[in-house]
Order: structure tokens, then sequence, then C-alpha cells
């Protein structure tokens, strides 16, 4: 039986600001080992002969930096599906199901992944996840349930019922329980005794079903859903790589998470209790807990230097950071935003992020370098009549054919050579040369080598931001 992982990569992860934004969130980012989240996730269920290639739910503003950073660990999805908007996880899990259904039948099994949460324990996914299927084969919608070590407020909860006596329990697989009842995240005292009850486990927020079990209890208790979903696909359209759902249709599903939609309701609802050395990473104090610590407790990453302070989180992703006499806090130092918290208080960053969107400070969205599929362009210098880029063009790769209304360019290379088109002549600029783009004159620039072009770009006039830009080639993603 194959079975067919699906990866919701939807969230913003606005808790791990400034390292994670709305444009570049905490699952495209290496956090707890050399690969990204993403990666990592990717990675538990490649190679497994019953396992099928993932199919990729996401953002339509990350596709480009997805689609890359599966291409870096030889993964191909078999689709990843653009998100014309966020609708939440029980709209994304209806487009995993019936596209699943359509194309290879009602019977097959679904693994549902977030791509943002870390499991150390990979062996014991897997047999879980065994179980998990076996159990599908008695009409169960199977959850996984992380056996708590300690009282987290920051995790909802699942309360065990009756164990499974028909599902399959034997050495290879694991028991398989009724669910009693869900739980919202609850205060500290309350969790603390569902720790000690013992029959609570949090919401891991995977879920192992077949696909037509899915879609009846989708289209009995959330019909809504179903009807915008089905529009949505049979108004899809391809894109490159990408499978773009109909904007229109895909807004008009309520906003609800598969929790809520099903798994409250349901009567398939089944949980099988796990101990992978798992974290959603939700937060910095959860982070802080996962990576390896020094001598003092510290979790460090970066050009750091450290004097007499004890169980801190502190990365710099820029300059040297040096943090002298303190305990329990948490550092993060970008290269547009510095963030110093209360480990105790690191839930209320989340707050902070609010704030800046509500002022609507650019810091709350993206960082400094915006990529793109060419490459990137990192944001040096601003002032009220310039603009000082460094951009990178991958090799092979082309920027779209474009002009701008208001604003010169003037460009100096400074690695590789850029191979520019302008006004409807093409010519080479080596390393070390520059070459001058007047206002409203046709221009593009591609990397015919096999190294990363590096260009400096100096932009002025009257306006100079991203809305002063006309693209004649742009296939939306230019």
């Amino acid at each position: 039986m194959t079975i067919f992982p699906i990866i919701l990569s939807g969230g913003a992860g606005s808790r791990l600001w400034p390292l994670s934004r709305s444009l570049y969130p905490k699952q495209l980012l290496a956090l707890t080992s050399q690969n990204t989240m993403i990666q990592e996730t990717c990675l538990r269920v490649a190679a497994q002969p019953d396992i099928a290639p993932p199919l990729v739910i996401c953002n339509h503003e990350h596709r480009f930096l997805i689609a890359e950073q599966l291409r870096q660990i030889n993964i191909q999805p078999s689709h990843i599906v653009l998100e014309p908007s966020g609708r939440n996880t029980a709209a994304a899990v209806a487009v995993a199901a019936r596209m699943i259904e359509q194309q290879f039948g009602a019977d097959s099994v679904i693994f549902i992944m977030p791509a943002d949460h870390e499991v150390a324990n990979k062996n014991n996914l897997l047999l879980a996840l065994r179980s998990a299927v076996a159990a599908t084969q008695f009409g169960g919608i199977v959850t996984f349930g992380v056996m708590p070590d300690h009282p987290e407020t920051g995790y909802g909860y699942i309360r065990i019922g009756q164990q499974i006596d028909d599902a399959p329990n034997n050495q290879k697989t694991q028991a398989v329980f009724r669910v009693d009842r869900f739980v919202e995240k609850p205060s500290r005292e309350i969790a603390a005794s569902y720790v000690a009850d013992g029959r609570y486990l949090w919401n891991s927020g995977m879920f192992v079903f077949r696909a037509g079990d899915m879609l009846l209890e989708l289209t009995e208790h959330v019909p809504d859903t179903m009807i915008a979903i089905d529009q949505a696909l049979k108004h899809a359209r391809h894109d490159l790589d990408f499978w773009r759902l109909d904007p229109e249709s895909f807004a008009r599903a309520p906003d609800i998470s598969i929790d809520i939609a099903v798994m409250e309701k349901t009567a398939r609802a089944m949980v099988i209790p796990v101990d992978l050395g798992w974290t959603d990473v939700g937060s910095f104090d959860s982070l802080w807990q996962t990576l390896p610590h020094d001598d003092q407790g510290n979790a460090v990453a970066g050009d750091i230097l450290l004097q007499d302070t004890r169980n801190s989180l502190i990365r710099s992703d820029g300059p040297l950071t040096a943090v002298i006499g303190v305990e329990n806090i948490i550092v993060v130092v970008n290269d547009d935003a510095v963030l110093v918290a209360a480990r105790n208080q690191a839930q209320d960053v989340k707050k902070i992020v609010e704030h800046l969107k509500k002022n609507q400070r650019p810091e709350a969205t993206h960082r400094r370098i915006t990529h793109r599929p060419w490459g990137w362009s990192e944001l040096l210098q601003q002032g009220a009549r310039y603009r000082l880029r460094r951009v990178c063009i991958n090799p092979g790769c082309q920027i779209a054919l474009q002009k701008h209304k208001h604003r010169t360019e003037h460009w100096v290379v400074v690695e590789g050579t850029a191979r520019v088109t302008r006004d409807g002549q093409s010519f080479d600029v080596d390393t070390d040369q520059s070459i001058f783009i007047p206002a409203d004159l046709l221009h593009s620039v591609e990397n015919p080598g096999d190294t990363p072009l590096i260009i400096i770009e100096v932009q002025s006039g009257d306006h100079v931001d991203e809305l002063d830009v006309i693209r004649l080639n742009d296939q939306e993603h230019a």
C-alpha cells in the first residue's frame, strides 16, 4: 500500500520573529540542523519504498523558495499546490484529500505533516505511521499524540479513550486508542494536572487517514469548505512547476482548522501515543529546549561572546554579539532587527509582530534580503530619492524584461559576467565594469556563467520602490 505524504507549509511562525517573517517563515529556516525545517520534514519519509513523493501545499509567496529548498536535497515533489490566501488547515487537508482521491482512489492513505515541526526520532515516527496505516483500514482518522514531559501551555492536548482491541497490536506496531476529547491550549495549572493525570497527550498536528473517509467527514461537518475547494480545484491552473488554486473560489472556504472542522466532531478519531522527540518549535523557549547547550545551559549560534550568562538562547545572523551577566533570556540579532526577551515570556513575541503590522512596519513581513526565482537582492541603504541594493543572479537565470517610469539604475558588476539586454541590444558587462539604465527603457540581465553573478545596483529618481516596474515577460515570478 502506497502512503501519500502531504506537507502543510502555510504558517508564518510569528512567535519566532525576527528570524521568521511572513514572507520568510520558520519552515524555510535552518533552526535545529543544517537543513531547513521543511527539508527535514520531507527527509523523514524519503527513500521509503511504500511512501510516494510529497505533495506540498504552501503560500504562493513562498513557492520558489520551497521549490529550491527541495531541489537542494534531491526531493522531487508530486505537486506544489499554491494557496492564494490563508484559509487554515481544513481547506488545505480538503485540497490534498480531493487531489489524491481523484488521482489514486478513495482508499488511498494520506499522511499529513506540518512543515515546521521537529521530530528527533524518525524511526519511532515510521513505526507509528505503520500502526496508523493499519488503523485506517478500520475507518480511523488517526493522529499522533506526543507523551508530555512537562506542562506546556503552547500546545493543544488529546485525552485518550478506550484502546481499540481489533486494531493490530503486536510487537511491531503500537497501541491505538479512541480519542476521548481534544482540549485547547490550557493554563499552566491545568497543563500540570494533565501531565500528572497520564491520559493526556500533546496534539502533534499529524494525521493519517484514507482520502475517502476524510472527504466524507469534511462534507458532513463543513460542507462549505468542500464546495469552495472543489471549485478552486476545478478552475485551478498550472504555472511552471506549480498548481495554482482559483483565488476567488478558495477565498470562500471557511477559515477553520482541521481539528475544529473534523477531529473534534468525528466518531472516527483515533490516537497513537508516541515518543518522537517532538516539538512544534513554536517559540524561542521551545527552540532553546530543542538545541544543544553549553556547560552553562546556553544555546548559541553565530558570532557570540558570553560572560557570566546562563540558560539563555543567543543567536546572531550578523554582527558580533556580546552578552554579560544575565540568565534565562533570549537575544536574537538580525540585519534589521534585534529581539531581547525573558525566556518565560517567549510566547509574547507574537504581540510585537502584531504591533509592527498595525503600524505597517516592513520588519513584520520581510527582511533586507528578498528571494526571487532568479536569485536574491539585499537592500543595503535607502533614502528619499535613492536605493542601494546588492543583487545575486544564479547561473543560467535571468531577470524579466522590464522598465521603470520614475527611476534610473546604475549597475556595477563585482563578480561574474552580466549579459545585459538594453533597448533591444544584448552585450556582456564584465567584472569591474558598469552600465547605466535610463528611465522608461526596456532592459533585462542574465547570468550566462556557472557561478553567481553579483551586481551593485544604485536606483535614483522620484520613486524608488517595488511598485515602479513594468514587466513584459513576468509569468508572475520575476
